[in-house]
């Protein structure tokens, strides 16, 4: 787990100490002094610290000192841990030349809000006094605020909705001695014992809002709807636009005439209604399907937001209506209409696909391998239920003897084709995915690299690369 702190319990303390930091008495002459507070019982140490490692010394009083005594879950406020609060915020757009707050909106995030659980924190109040009169007065400072309780607030930050908490005196011992006797132990001491309801927060999730940046529209009834685009001013205004039906698999043109009767015809537009084409770490502006000369500082420019290396994110609509998040690097300075990017968000990528073999049901390879530059020996020796991706074949059916180093324990010839998966058994080899005849879309991952790849009929290629018109690409900052 990712390590998180942010001092809650140490911001309940701190509200409590400053609450008891001020109040003052008077001394013999009539002046008035400040009670100091400090955090913490007078344990031995601190003792002889403050009486500089003298017994000829004793600590100074009046004070007071406070100190945690107990700390335990309430069980009576535990309400559902699965909830989420969402809460909408706009900032105030900020002139960082000017340093002033401006009358227009600034950014947009998203905070959602984690249960918090409840505990209850009880803490103990020492006050030192040196005489009767001393202690009366700070006492009596103290117990008027608590008519029966006292609230306190740990933050000034109103969606924080842990920060408001009551305080309550839970007993009172006047004295720590009954009657005074001989000089040895001038110092009084009183103790209040007080208790607070806090809850301790996860983390809360902070999201960032961008503008509109894809707009669908289902265009259909039950009878059909005929679209003449001589006789019809709108649809000659929608003939460059692109029709794109929910599997994603089917991209045409309005032409003349264009039949919608179902809700899978949709016309989907974005900004500048530019296509993109992600191969690796990069990816290319188009337009209507060919290259273009505008750049991504143009794009990225007409964007209300700012650009954030690292933070903003290219987002791909998959067909389930699932995102594939990128975050961006940069924008490839030799050639502008490139995006450089980041790793993927594994956790956006589609599953993987079952494969089974004989060593059960998988979804991932242990290698991607060139048959041709690769010695399968070590395998074939020591493991068992090694999965491997062919980058080449594996001999040859014409051959009568085929490659000594990929035969099966009992002499037989092995073969496979480029791009199979196969496996090794611990005798023989299996082919578990035949390229040849898949022509389903499958996922697999590269246990040695991390790394996830799509089969599309022809080729492997990575998960998340492809051509992705308008409409199924955003940029979210």
């Amino acid at each position: 787990m990712q390590h998180f702190y942010d001092a809650q319990i140490r911001r309940y303390l701190t509200q409590i100490i400053r609450l008891f930091g001020q109040f003052s008495y008077k001394d013999g002459k009539g002046n008035t002094k400040q009670v100091p507070v400090t955090y913490g019982d007078l344990t031995r140490q601190v003792g002889s610290i403050l009486r500089d490692n003298s017994e000829n010394k004793i600590p100074s009083a009046p004070r007071m000192a406070v100190y945690i005594t107990g700390l335990e879950m309430d069980t009576t406020r535990l309400a559902d841990s699965s909830y989420v609060n969402k809460l909408n915020i706009r900032e105030r757009a900020f002139d960082a030349a000017g340093q002033e707050y401006l009358n227009k909106a600034g950014k947009n995030y998203t905070v959602e809000r984690l249960m918090p659980t409840p505990y209850t924190l009880s803490v103990s109040v020492d006050i030192w006094t040196t005489n009767t009169d001393q202690k009366l007065q700070i006492i009596e400072q103290i117990l008027m605020l608590f008519n029966p309780s006292l609230e306190i607030q740990t933050t000034d930050n109103y969606i924080d909705w842990t920060s408001l908490s009551v305080l309550e005196v839970d007993n009172i011992n006047f004295s720590s001695r009954s009657i005074p006797t001989g000089t040895e132990n001038e110092i009084d001491v009183a103790t209040l014992g007080l208790k607070t309801p806090i809850y301790i927060s996860p983390p809360a999730k902070v999201k960032k809002l961008g503008v509109i940046t894809q707009i669908i529209t289902a265009i259909f009834n039950d009878t059909g709807l005929e679209v003449n685009i001589e006789d019809d001013a709108y649809a000659q205004s929608l003939i460059q636009q692109k029709l794109v039906d929910s599997n994603e698999t089917t991209q045409k043109q309005l032409g003349t005439k264009a039949s919608l009767t179902s809700e899978d015809a949709l016309i989907m537009t974005n900004y500048q209604n530019y296509d993109i084409v992600v191969l690796g770490d990069t990816a290319t502006l188009y337009k209507n399907g060919l290259t273009t000369t505008d750049t991504w500082t143009a794009f990225i420019a007409a964007a209300p937001y700012k650009f954030e290396s690292g933070l903003t994110e290219l987002r791909l609509q998959r067909s389930n209506d699932l995102e594939i998040v990128i975050p961006v690097n940069k924008i490839n300075p030799t050639n502008e209409s490139e995006l450089l990017l980041l790793q993927p968000d594994p956790e956006t990528l589609p599953a993987n696909s079952i494969i089974d073999g004989p060593g059960g049901e998988k979804t991932y390879i242990d290698y991607i391998i060139d048959p041709q530059n690769y010695d399968p020996k070590a395998i074939q020796d020591s493991s068992s239920y090694v999965r491997l991706l062919l980058l080449g074949d594996v001999g040859n059916a014409s051959n009568t003897d085929g490659a000594k180093a990929w035969k099966n324990n009992d002499n037989t010839d092995f073969i496979a084709g480029e791009n199979d998966i196969i496996e090794w058994d611990g005798n023989t080899w299996h082919i578990v995915f035949d390229a040849s005849t898949e022509t389903s879309e499958t996922f697999i991952e590269n246990l040695n690299t991390g790394t996830q790849y799509k089969w599309t009929g022809d080729m492997w290629i990575l998960s998340y690369e492809g051509e992705y018109p308008v409409g199924t690409w955003r940029l979210a900052y």
